[in-house]
């Protein structure tokens, strides 16, 4: 069945064509910018005002003497930054901005490492939100009307007429999958081959066997703070501890705090998700991870990256993955389709370098395999092309929700309200003044319909008491639009309960 996802170029052309392509990518990067910062300027001297029409592509494209697709991408990273929108059948515009809540401080978690005790409150969010008659502001899923389903069934259903899916596909996995991801690590700025990666199921199993392979019961891993709670609850199960890093909502992890963990403690393992963080949604500059993939490497310390959100990026390229700067096997990349594409399918993968055997043995060890229809599906659908195009679609509707929700935010909140402006992901973190309780909200917002995720739930200690996490992955509606103002209503009328000195919103403790 694997002719069915089979590719025309061989891995090792895919090897042979990254440096080409990542040159010419380069190029193309200083063009779109240069076209970009014209028009940015004219927008801040004023000769391009909010509801102006800017030049057409064409027309902008012979002006500039760059190709069409340049300016393109120029007005994609525009229209992704909210300075400009597209309208059917119209063109692009200037659009009308209304003042965005400032965006949070970086964050100041307690040092030390903790054991990790938020599983019982993580439940109880949970449980709480299953009413699918809510609004769900807090799930970090795009809305099930976004995915391809009809193609990826149709793929799956021939699949299984031939015969195919029915017997195990052994660790590491269907190789036409793994072929797929090999090609796709060239957008990520790899050259990975398809021994590379061991298939999962999803990016949550990903990170736990890349936890197992590289570190044991007791130790201390470094982790971003927040924290996506999915990855606190692993280190709670496998009785590691945490090091909470401070983090910042533009560059991430703070890398001379972590420095300065690293020179008076072992660390087993550091895990971050380095493009689009859940739930801050800061990206890492280039710079940081080649200088985080360098800096573990001269200690002999494991990078976990969790890269789920790489492909869900709103301005015209890919950020590129840390993985892409690892010259001795210890970055284990982690991703899955989850967030992209078919969340019920379950399908991850790991490329974890030196760990590479011992991931795949574990991986047999935990479940044995993951389900091969959906793998082998997958593959097909990566094959055909259909995921970039499916990509693109997506992008735009999340990058929409995303601008429309800072402005609700910015319109309907509490005066001392911080958010951040994510450039891509799928999740907004909103800091509220002080004194006003996520807890409480979260429960007020729930009698009212409405799903949000508190932040104390991102945290090791239970922290970031005046923080939550909203999602962009829903299609923007009057309904959505209500339900923000209606939580910004609440939050306006919650009792101003001062926090103790130590547990400011900005901590983790």
């Amino acid at each position: 069945m694997q002719s069915r996802a089979s590719v025309t170029s061989t891995d090792c052309a895919l090897a042979s064509c990254a440096g080409s392509r990542q040159t010419e990518a380069m190029q193309q990067l200083r063009l779109y910018e240069r076209v970009s910062g014209k028009l940015e300027e004219a927008m801040r001297v004023g000769a391009l005002r909010p509801g102006d029409r800017l030049p057409s592509v064409r027309g902008l494209s012979e002006r500039e003497r760059v190709s069409v697709s340049t300016v393109l991408q120029a007005y994609l990273q525009l229209e992704a930054r909210g300075l400009i929108e597209a309208r059917p059948q119209s063109g692009h515009y200037v659009r009308r901005q209304r003042p965005l809540p400032p965006e949070p401080p970086p964050t100041r978690p307690a040092p030390g490492a903790t054991p990790v005790t938020i599983s019982a409150l993580v439940a109880k969010v949970v449980e709480s939100a299953r009413d699918p008659d809510l609004v769900p502001l807090g799930c970090n899923q795009p809305d099930p009307e976004l995915f391809p389903w009809g193609r990826l069934g149709r793929i799956a259903a021939g699949i299984a007429r031939d015969g195919g899916g029915f017997t195990y596909e052994l660790p590491p996995g269907a190789r036409s999958l793994r072929r797929q991801l090999a090609r796709r690590s060239v957008e990520w700025g790899c050259a990975l081959s398809p021994d590379d990666f061991v298939v999962t199921c999803g990016a949550m199993e990903a990170v736990q066997l890349s936890l197992l392979a590289v570190a044991r019961q007791g130790d201390a891993v470094a982790i971003e703070s927040p924290a996506y709670f999915g990855s606190l609850q692993l280190i709670e199960a496998l009785g590691l501890k945490a090091v909470e890093i401070p983090s910042s909502p533009r560059d991430g992890m703070d890398l001379d705090a972590l420095e300065r963990v690293l020179k008076t403690r072992r660390i087993a393992a550091v895990l971050v998700v380095t493009n689009f963080s859940n739930p801050l949604g800061c990206l890492m500059p280039d710079a940081n991870k080649e200088r985080l993939v360098a800096m573990l490497a001269a200690r002999e310390v494991p990078l976990i990256e969790d890269d789920l959100y790489g492909d869900l990026y709103f301005g015209p390229s890919r950020p590129r993955a840390a993985k892409c700067f690892d010259q001795r096997g210890l970055v284990l990349h982690c991703g899955s389709f989850s967030k992209t594409l078919a969340p019920g399918w379950r399908i991850g993968w790991v490329a974890a370098g030196r760990f590479r055997e011992r991931v795949s043995l574990l991986k047999f060890a935990q479940t044995i395999a993951t389900a091969s229809l959906q793998q082998l599906a997958m593959a097909e659908f990566l094959a055909g092309g259909h995921y970039e195009r499916h990509l693109r679609s997506l992008r735009k509707s999340v990058a929409a929700t995303m601008r429309s929700l800072g402005d609700c935010v910015a319109a309907h909140f509490p005066a001392g309200t911080r958010a951040t402006r994510p450039e891509g992901g799928g999740v907004m973190w909103v800091e509220l003044p002080a004194g006003i309780s996520a807890l409480r909200l979260h429960d007020r917002a729930l009698e009212a319909g409405i799903a949000i995720a508190p932040g104390p739930i991102f945290s090791a200690r239970q922290g970031y008491e005046s923080c939550i996490r909203l999602s962009s992955g829903v299609v923007w509606s009057p309904r959505i639009e209500a339900a923000v103002a209606t939580l910004g209503r609440i939050a306006s009328e919650l009792p101003d309960r001062r926090m103790p000195a130590g547990r400011r919103a900005t901590t983790g403790s």
